[in-house]
């Protein structure tokens, strides 16, 4: 007869044998596979539900190796298995939710100022790169998708432009809300992650340049794309130590809005004690006027103020219709400067 090393936990008298069902969460009906030998521990999610007809979640210790290749040592192992019961006990959106979202863009007020600043094909370009869509939650409202570096949708936060000013509509009241509340998800369990950080992975020879505002990181990101622009989406957010061991062995550099550097020097501290090379951006806050400090201006309220080449051809266009026909008649072709869209 053939043993195995991995197998269902045996069945006690105890109730400590059964447990939790993390999809279908009912009690006492869910087996977590063991290691005969002793030496690997599982994360709590890797069994099966005996609930086969109504849940019929199983997860195998062979999912779990070809997702989580583990080395030979105790210790290493140990560690891996707690990273990933961690990252069990985060709640997450499902990825159709985020490619629903992904259309509408003539609705979009984020999208529509935009487009007034960079022209179609720049603004249409950056709100795929970083996954940006549009909500029905308020009229023209926008949704900016936390999706983490193993492209897991954390959650979306959803926020209301004017499209003229591209400024966020505070009054009567200030519209901000998040999608896995207007869901209603009852006990959401939400662990913030960087707005823009899926492009992690597919960008680690760019240094990292971190923002607050996520509208700030997306309009950088198409003035100075050689850098990863991410956004910590508030003050606090998802801005501590945890989230900084991603940054380890990549150059960072700190945009703070202006009035929030102290607070970002001692964030600043913290990376640097992970080993984290990085530089705080200070020449907004040494060269500000009083106005544009009394009204909080970030790196992108200064970049704003150089017009994009295409974004004034694009004016051009909509005042003088006929240039259009004249661009694709002659078969113009419009230099783009596609590094930079400084002179």
């Amino acid at each position: 007869m053939k043993t195995y090393r991995f197998i269902l936990e045996k069945y006690t008298s105890s109730i400590s044998s059964r447990h939790i069902c993390p999809e279908c969460k009912q009690k006492r009906c869910f087996v977590r596979y063991i290691d005969t030998e002793g030496i690997i521990s599982f994360p709590d999610y890797i069994g099966r539900c005996n609930r086969e007809e109504k849940c019929g979640y199983h997860f195998t210790p062979k999912q779990y190796f070809k997702q989580n290749p583990l080395d030979n040592t105790t210790t290493q192992n140990h560690k891996l298995n707690r990273k990933l019961e961690t990252r069990l006990q985060i709640d997450h959106l499902p990825k159709t939710t985020v490619k629903e979202s992904l259309k509408y863009y003539d609705r979009n007020y984020l999208f529509q100022y935009m487009r007034s600043q960079f022209g179609s094909i720049i603004t249409l370009n950056v709100f795929a790169k970083y996954q940006v869509g549009t909500a029905n939650f308020w009229k023209g409202a926008t949704v900016f998708w936390q999706i983490d570096e193993l492209d897991i949708v954390r959650t979306g936060k959803i926020m209301l432009y004017n499209p003229t000013t591209g400024r966020r509509v505070k009054h009567p009241h200030n519209h901000i809300t998040w999608v896995h509340s207007i869901l209603h998800k009852e006990k959401y369990n939400l662990k913030q992650c960087f707005f823009g950080e899926h492009l992690l992975k597919s960008n680690s020879s760019l240094p990292i340049a971190i923002v607050e505002s996520e509208k700030s990181a997306i309009i950088a990101s198409c003035y100075l794309p050689q850098y990863l622009w991410i956004a910590t989406g508030g003050k606090h957010g998802c801005f501590n130590t945890e989230n900084f061991k991603k940054f380890i062995g990549r150059k960072v550099v700190l945009f703070p809005d202006l009035g929030a550097i102290e607070l970002w020097k001692v964030k600043a501290g913290q990376m640097q004690e992970l080993g984290i090379e990085i530089i705080i951006f200070d020449y907004l806050e040494c060269n500000a006027t009083e106005e544009q400090i009394k009204e909080g201006y970030d790196i992108a309220d200064f970049l704003l103020q150089i017009k994009p080449q295409e974004a004034i051809i694009q004016t051009l266009i909509e005042s003088n219709p006929i240039l259009q026909y004249l661009i694709e008649d002659l078969d113009l072709e419009i230099d783009m400067n596609s590094s930079s869209f400084f002179p």
